[in-house]
């Protein structure tokens, strides 16, 4: 008998190829009683692996467990883990061991490598994403990553969850004229030396910049979005190693070394010692001045001709414990209210993956039109990440190359 779940991922590829995307959340919708899983999904216990490095995601999430228990009578648990590969770790063992249900991951905050890997082993529950009742309001056509992550096909096996795009910031008083290309932010730190700098890579903001700088070096992209190859790496990687070295003797300690994340550059900068900080959380500097951690005179901006950008998801690893309960934890995620919450400065302030101007009028209205004082002035176009594949060779190469 063929594997329906096998037979549905080809309904959906087909549908996707021959442009009929819009029609799949109702059809998908229609195929589950939402009611019978909520009514399953009552009593459940959900363990949320999620990244726990942020005071303003941690307190999003503690609502979280509060709202879909009064609500669903889920618990839910933050489990805090520093780096989403310690979740896949843990799944992958448990199903080497032959544990195919009651795993100890329900849901985990993923994208990009960490999904490739997870996908190619058969290791997610799914397709569920599309089937989910606000599904029908995220921004498919407007936010385009929201079904491709790191140039791989979704499938419906992660839900999107929030934008996010690469971003510089500074104290205007210091910066009052940006560098708004990597090839400005050389010559910037030429003339400031020693008062730039970037994450260690394997670091995701430091992984990040390597791979703003591999788009802006590369006069030809298409290898970029295909699985890696020896020959592509060697090709494509000669001129961002060019540029890192001779970028290299200008940085902080003139790169011998790196702080370990962006939240050290951010303080570093804070204190007056580097002059630019990096987010991949194009609001991060305006949160971070609605909280007075930064003054008002902090501005961000992203390069002129694109900034690297991306969806972060949702998913469900196969051996779940709860997977009724999880999807209805991340079909409240995916509701108005939730994403209006997480959008809003003051709380977490993460984009929306939902095309706000379809919502009833009671729904947008949730979503504040102001702007802040550190907000971009000047989104840039997105730039697309490179495949999933070429993770690992740059962190590995740059490491080789600059990581003593």
């Amino acid at each position: 008998m063929r594997d329906p779940n096998l037979q549905r991922r080809h309904l959906l590829r087909s549908a996707l190829a021959s442009g009929a995307a819009a029609l799949l959340p109702a059809a998908a919708a229609a195929a589950v009683d939402w009611g019978a899983l909520e009514a399953r999904a009552r009593g459940k216990k959900v363990f949320f692996n999620a990244w726990a490095g942020s005071e303003r995601t941690n307190a999003y999430l503690a609502w979280v467990a509060a709202e879909v228990s009064r609500r669903h009578g889920i618990g839910l648990e933050h489990v805090k883990i520093t780096d989403t590969a310690e979740a896949v770790k843990r799944v992958r063992s448990e199903k080497q061991a032959g544990r195919s249900s009651g795993g100890s991951v329900d849901m985990v905050w993923i994208n990009g490598e960490n999904f490739l890997t997870l996908k190619r082993e058969g290791l997610l529950f799914g397709p569920f994403a599309e089937q989910l009742p606000n599904y029908r309001w995220v921004d498919t056509a407007g936010k385009p990553t929201t079904r491709v992550d790191f140039s791989e096909p979704v499938e419906g096996l992660e839900a999107p969850w929030g934008m996010a795009q690469f971003t510089f910031f500074a104290d205007r008083q210091r910066v009052p004229q940006p560098p708004r290309s990597m090839a400005a932010l050389l010559e910037f730190a030429r003339a400031q030396p020693g008062r730039v700098t970037y994450p260690r890579p394997p670091n995701f903001h430091g992984t990040t910049f390597l791979k703003q700088a591999l788009l802006e070096a590369t006069p030809d992209r298409t290898p970029l979005y295909r699985p890696v190859t020896p020959a592509a790496l060697e090709r494509a990687g000669a001129p961002l190693w060019n540029y890192l070295d001779a970028l290299r003797p200008h940085l902080w300690r003139g790169g011998r070394q790196h702080p370990q994340n962006a939240a050290a550059v951010r303080q570093m900068m804070a204190d007056g010692e580097l002059l630019i900080a990096l987010t991949f959380n194009p609001n991060e500097a305006a949160n971070e001045i609605a909280a007075r951690r930064l003054p008002a005179t902090v501005h961000s901006w992203q390069n002129e001709k694109g900034a690297v950008g991306n969806t972060h998801f949702l998913a469900i690893p196969v051996n779940a414990s709860a997977p009724d309960a999880a999807q209805v934890v991340i079909n409240f995620l995916l509701s108005p209210e939730a994403q209006a919450r997480k959008a809003d400065i003051e709380v977490w302030g993460d984009g929306t993956v939902l095309a706000v101007d379809r919502l009833p009028a009671g729904e947008r209205e949730r979503f504040q039109a102001r702007s802040w004082p550190g907000q971009v002035e000047q989104p840039a176009p997105v730039l697309l990440e490179p495949h999933g594949s070429w993770v690992d060779p740059l962190e590995r190469e740059w490491l080789r190359r600059y990581g003593q």
